[in-house]
Order: structure tokens, then C-alpha cells, then sequence
């Protein structure tokens, strides 16, 4: 389990890439009214969905075997990306068959999409400041 753990920090910064850019093309999709956006945002968040379950899981162990000073930050972290998890697959399964569905479906799975990046933002940031402290964004 301590090597599974290990593979946090590999991991972690693929998820958030895909979520983001997820995130994002919905954005540029909606903006433009070009479909090729939104099938950017869709195959990024499902894939995102898989590989945010992969580093939950690793972040789980890593939590449990290494010794961090920040137990309140550990949680924080631990739970709002636990969510953030949540909020992705959410928006990965609200995603299937949305182009067949009413505009209030496809306004469903932004929401959660827009939820899911805003909580990788914040879990990356509150694991930021685990790894580097609390000052990593002072010059």
C-alpha cells in the first residue's frame, strides 16, 4: 500500500489538467456555439472522472502512511477532494447522451462540471500548501 501511495504526487496533475481544460472548453463551447468544443469538454471530464478516482484513492493511502504536521490542512484536503471526485463524475455521467437531452440537462452537467473544477482548485491549492506551506504563494 505505501508504493500505491506513493503514485499521488505522479498522478495528481493529470486529473486536474483534464478537468480544467474540461472546464474550459465547455466555456469556449458555450461562447462560440461550436460543438467540437463541447466533445473537447466531454472526452477531458470523463477522462478526468477515471483518473480523479485512481489519485482519490492513491491520496487516501498516501494520507494514511506518510506523516504530515497539517492534520486540519490533511483533511480539508482529504474531503473537499473526496468531492471533488464526486463533482466530477457527476458531470463525466451527466455528460452521456446530452446532446439527445432538454437544454436543462446539458445546463445540469455544466453546473457539475463548473463545481468540479472549482473543488480541484481548491483541493490542489490545499495540497499545495502541504507539500510547500502555507506561504508558497508569498515572493
Amino acid at each position: 500500500m505505501a508504493l500505491t501511495g506513493r503514485l499521488h504526487p505522479l498522478l495528481l496533475h493529470f486529473p486536474i489538467a483534464l478537468v480544467l481544460v474540461a472546464a474550459g472548453a465547455e466555456l469556449v463551447a458555450i461562447l462560440t456555439r461550436r460543438r467540437a468544443w463541447h466533445v473537447v469538454a466531454v472526452a477531458n471530464v470523463r477522462a478526468g472522472a477515471v483518473f480523479a478516482v485512481a489519485t482519490a484513492i492513491t491520496g487516501w493511502l498516501f494520507a494514511s502512511a506518510s506523516a504530515v504536521d497539517d492534520l486540519r490542512s490533511l483533511e480539508w484536503h482529504r474531503w473537499i477532494g473526496t468531492a471533488a471526485v464526486v463533482a466530477t463524475i457527476s458531470a463525466a455521467l451527466a455528460s452521456a447522451g446530452i446532446d439527445r437531452q432538454s437544454p436543462t440537462t446539458r445546463w445540469m452537467y455544466r453546473i457539475a462540471l463548473v463545481w468540479a473544477a472549482a473543488l480541484v482548485v481548491i483541493t490542489g491549492h490545499l495540497g499545495a500548501r502541504l507539500v510547500w506551506g502555507s506561504g508558497f504563494l508569498r515572493p
